[in-house]
């Protein structure tokens, strides 16, 4: 279980797309460059601090071209210059692991986050994945779904394959598949860190897992990527709404 120092006032970080959903599963969930970038500005008055992005290429499907995120990430710049652009290396069942290295290299983001689980396909990339990143001053946010994927970040820490410096990690509640429904008490699933840290979660209790963490001192990521819904099962309106919704409740506005 994450350490539980509570903290007033928790990072929000919006994921509005994600790897898998489009148009069909809601009309307001972001797909193209125009969509994203007036979904961050909307996010963003209503509270995120920073943006996790995904990108699609032309038929709407998951991508890690590295011309589609500077093109993104250049508009959102423009657009919105105070909030904090992520960039998701997921494979998402698409890339190998010499493709997230390639997207890494080519983006040269200011930050990224990256499942320590998909870069374990190919342990002998690992150090160069991590070496990159510090050589270019990509701050970097693990990705962690298990206690096993906790342990393997350790192992690869102490090893000094992950540099000392990157030492952030999201805790994933739950797994991307149909009807999953994260509980508060899955936080309690991973072993107790002291280094910075952050929850998503899947479902209508989405926010009451992201709150329960923000009260033990984490930070929260929330939007369409994890889910569409309010606690009773009603769609948000787009995700600012959501975002409003849980800045109401994390950050007592």
């Amino acid at each position: 279980m994450p350490d539980t120092q509570g903290a007033p006032s928790s990072y929000i970080l919006v994921a509005p797309n994600g790897a898998r959903r489009g148009h069909a599963d809601h009309h307001a969930l972001p797909v193209t460059t125009d969509e994203i970038v007036r979904t961050a500005l909307a996010c963003h008055t209503a509270g995120a601090n920073g943006l996790h992005l995904h990108v699609r290429d032309d038929e709407g499907r998951h991508s890690l071209d590295a011309g589609r995120y500077r093109e993104v990430t250049v508009e959102l710049t423009r657009t919105v210059p105070t909030l904090d652009v992520q960039i998701t290396t997921e494979s998402a069942g698409v890339y190998d692991v010499p493709a997230q290295f390639n997207c890494l290299q080519q983006v040269a983001p200011q930050w990224a986050s990256i499942s320590v689980r998909e870069i374990a396909r190919e342990p002998d990339l690992a150090p160069r994945i991590y070496g990159l990143c510090a050589d270019q001053g990509t701050r970097v946010q693990h990705i962690l779904y298990d206690a096993e994927d906790a342990v393997l970040l350790k192992q690869w820490q102490a090893a000094g394959i992950v540099r000392r410096e990157q030492v952030e990690r999201l805790l994933v509640l739950g797994r991307y598949a149909t009807a999953q429904e994260s509980q508060p008490t899955d936080l309690d699933a991973f072993p107790a860190d002291p280094a910075p840290w952050m929850v998503c979660a899947f479902g209508r209790l989405e926010h009451d897992c992201l709150v329960a963490a923000s009260d033990r001192g984490g930070d929260v990521r929330v939007g369409f990527e994890n889910s569409l819904t309010n606690s009773d099962g009603t769609q948000w309106t787009d995700n600012a709404a959501s975002v409003a919704a849980l800045v109401s409740r994390v950050k007592g506005q």
